[in-house]
């Protein structure tokens, strides 16, 4: 974590430093070594230290927006978000294991916000979503595609989620070889349009320069009523109209481009 209670302040760890975990209330100490970010860490690891991956992405957003507290009214329960941007909008960043009750319990306490998936934790996550590429429809939205079968790409943990999901399959490896495709971060929207799931594929820079700016990331009510919508229109027209707005499985050139927020 990035900061802790140090003599009753929020402060980031320093050399030999020692505080109070924000969370749990457990002794932290500073881990303030050359080759990694500095940070607090409990003596022993517990579910509130985090990985490099995720403290990379929380370091995107300022140090004010970071570890934010906000209590449950009615059960007084604490919750301290990853990020909160000055708009209201929640972002939390998972790494490991969650539990499906306690990731329903994240969305209906905040409400609005997205989640940003490290798809590199299981092995066989990001070789999935390879593999079932050709299923993403391009569609005459820029960047947004159309997928029958979501649970042939994504993990079964997050098909139910009521907020979007985006994944992050490149990871913290930056030893690999520059690939668009696996670069590029992709959003599972919630709900479905006549069945089809809508996926949203953006650049990691346009996220971090965009999520700060609005209330909300992407208007995903609209989004999926919309593209519902014109696939019932498209139903009664006719093969050569379908073909055009859908577009034909194939090559990876018009994925690689992101949508205009």
């Amino acid at each position: 974590m990035r900061f802790a209670l140090a003599g009753g302040q929020r402060v980031e760890a320093y050399a030999g430093g020692r505080g109070m975990c924000r969370r749990c209330n457990g002794e932290v100490i500073a881990k303030c070594g050359t080759h990694r970010v500095a940070h607090w860490a409990h003596r022993g690891m517990r579910d509130c230290d985090e990985t490099d991956w995720h403290r990379a992405w929380k370091n995107n957003f300022p140090a004010e927006c970071q570890e934010f507290i906000q209590h449950d009214g009615q059960s007084g329960e604490k919750h301290i978000a990853d990020v909160r941007t000055p708009h209201g909008l929640v972002i939390e960043f998972q790494h490991s294991h969650l539990d499906p009750l306690e990731r329903a319990a994240r969305e209906r306490f905040y409400g609005n916000m997205v989640w940003v998936v490290d798809g590199t934790r299981l092995q066989r996550d990001y070789p999935r979503f390879n593999k079932g590429e050709d299923s993403l429809r391009p569609t005459n939205n820029q960047g947004y595609f159309l997928l029958t079968f979501p649970e042939e790409c994504f993990p079964a943990m997050w098909l139910d989620s009521s907020v979007p999901v985006i994944f992050d399959f490149r990871g913290a490896d930056d030893s690999q070889p520059p690939d668009a495709f696996r670069d590029a971060l992709w959003c599972l929207l919630p709900g479905r349009a006549e069945g089809s799931a809508v996926v949203v594929g953006m650049s990691r820079e346009e996220f971090v320069k965009v999520a700060p700016s609005r209330p909300q990331l992407l208007a995903v009510q609209q989004i999926v009523t919309g593209f519902a919508q014109r696939i019932r229109e498209l139903r009664v027209a006719d093969a050569s109209e379908a073909r055009r707005f859908v577009g034909m499985p194939g090559g990876r050139g018009p994925r690689r481009r992101y949508p205009r927020f």
